[in-house]
């Protein structure tokens, strides 16, 4: 790993107070003699394969926090004023610390990240290792659960990625796709941990973004040099400072402060047609054309359905380009688009149709998303699920299930449980227990085993496996 790059301050010091409150109740619920609690993590429904990712952010966070006599004393403390009476469970915190020197005794195996599953499946399971401290697997859901985010914009992303690749394929360069969906999301989540989650997770699917958090994210878990690339590009702040009358000179500062490679410049401040058509098809044409490299046109307001379509009218009749062999036109290569704005994955279908329909090539039009790409989600996006499905008490090993009546979409799995992917390709969770044991390949691998972390993946491995 790179020396000097630190992620943030946000990491837990301590599990105790790192949970839902009323989970710091729970020690005395559970029946008598308990000596193990199960449970699993999956996707309830969705239309798509969920792509699980983020897992081992989480585990290493975990496996940081050493409980600590200071951690109890102050649990203690602020539980005790929290509920008014004393729930809090001293004696066994102390008990992590005497006997495990701190770390928490859990085992916790998981689909490796990167792995597209359908909905349905179990994703992970968590079982605790010490009898005493079997209260400890539900404790660590309100951590744990918390994968459902990188989980959600990974497979959100990836989804993005099998729309643009779609068009591509019919209209021009499959190749390009890597760079076909920027990440514009930093300012549009609600702090630097989500932005550095949410980021990673976009880039296990495609390689652009402007999250810096994001490459601080994958060079600090998953030891990845530069995930993720960007270009230079412009803001308004940096067009209107020149003055509307002075708005070519500004786009000509661009042109002279990069004169080579790909540079970004929004066109929008005044008449994004006008500044197409006059000022860089006209005024600057022989300079655009004269650089080596590619200006990419960004327009920023109007209903992209409309505008798109105009400005590809008006950048081929100044730039001219050519039709390729599937029939669609491309710009000359020293011209590009890139629409930023109101980008999800409902527009980037609707602007691809109609801009394919206009006669263009995909290969014209890049994607930037901020707010449809890292924010607008929750954990019901795909209903993630924790759940108990075995406990053991007296030495006995029983099935545990929630089965609400009219309600079967929340019903629950039983029993311990394995993901095998067959012969055939397809998926199925089974019995962990089941004989004769199913034939396939078994997913769910040891993540986590009393505080140390195990088979931690490389980002490349998890590109590499959710592939489309």
């Amino acid at each position: 790993m790179e020396q000097g790059f630190e992620f943030g301050n946000w990491i837990v010091s301590s599990p105790i107070l790192e949970t839902d409150s009323y989970k710091a109740s729970h020690w005395l619920q559970y029946p008598p003699n308990t000596t193990e609690v199960y449970s699993y993590f999956e996707a309830r429904s969705g239309a798509e394969d969920t792509v699980f990712f983020g897992l081992e952010y989480i585990l290493n966070t975990i496996a940081n926090c050493v409980v600590s006599d200071y951690d109890i004393d102050k649990a203690d403390a602020l539980l005790q004023k929290h509920f008014g009476r004393p729930l809090f469970n001293r004696e066994g915190w102390k008990y992590i610390i005497n006997e495990h020197n701190g770390c928490l005794p859990l085992e916790i195996h998981a689909v490796d990240e990167g792995t597209p599953v359908p909905p349905g499946n179990v994703l992970m399971t968590v079982r605790s290792t010490d009898p005493k401290c079997f209260w400890l697997t539900n404790y660590l859901e309100t951590l744990l659960v918390q994968v459902w985010y990188p989980t959600t914009v990974a497979t959100n992303s990836r989804e993005c990625k099998r729309i643009i690749l779609k068009a591509l394929e019919k209209s021009g360069t499959p190749a390009a796709i890597d760079l076909k969906l920027h990440d514009f999301g930093f300012r549009g989540v609600t702090c630097l941990e989500q932005a550095g989650i949410g980021g990673a997770a976009h880039l296990v699917n495609f390689q652009g973004t402007d999250t810096l958090a994001a490459l601080l994210l994958c060079n600090n878990i998953y030891e990845e040099p530069c995930a993720g690339f960007s270009i230079p590009a412009s803001e308004h702040s940096t067009i209107t400072s020149w003055g509307r009358e002075n708005e070519v000179k500004a786009f000509e500062n661009m042109l002279d402060a990069y004169p080579t490679g790909l540079v970004a410049c929004v066109s929008d401040s005044y008449n994004i047609y006008d500044a197409c058509d006059n000022l860089w098809g006209t005024q600057l044409h022989d300079k655009i054309m004269g650089r080596n490299g590619t200006l990419v046109i960004r327009p920023d307001s109007g209903d992209p359905h409309e505008v798109l379509p105009r400005i590809l009218d008006i950048l081929w009749d100044r730039f001219g380009g050519e039709v390729n062999d599937r029939g669609y036109k491309v710009l000359d290569s020293h011209v590009r688009i890139i629409q930023g704005d109101g980008v999800c994955r409902e527009t980037i279908t609707s602007i691809l149709d109609r801009v394919m329909a206009s006669g263009y090539s995909a290969d014209n039009i890049g994607f930037g998303s901020g707010g449809g790409l890292l924010q607008k989600f929750n954990r019901d996006t795909y209903a993630f699920a924790f759940k108990c499905s075995s406990i053991t008490v007296d030495g006995v090993e029983s099935e545990v299930y929630k089965e609400p009546v009219g309600m079967s979409a929340k019903n629950s799995k039983r029993g311990k449980l394995a993901l095998v992917r067959k012969d055939d390709g397809s998926y199925e969770t089974v019995s962990a227990n089941a004989v004769p044991i199913p034939s396939g390949e078994y997913l769910l691998k040891l993540r986590f085993l009393d505080g140390v972390v195990h088979n931690s993946p490389t980002f490349s491995e998890i590109r590499e496996r959710a592939k489309l």
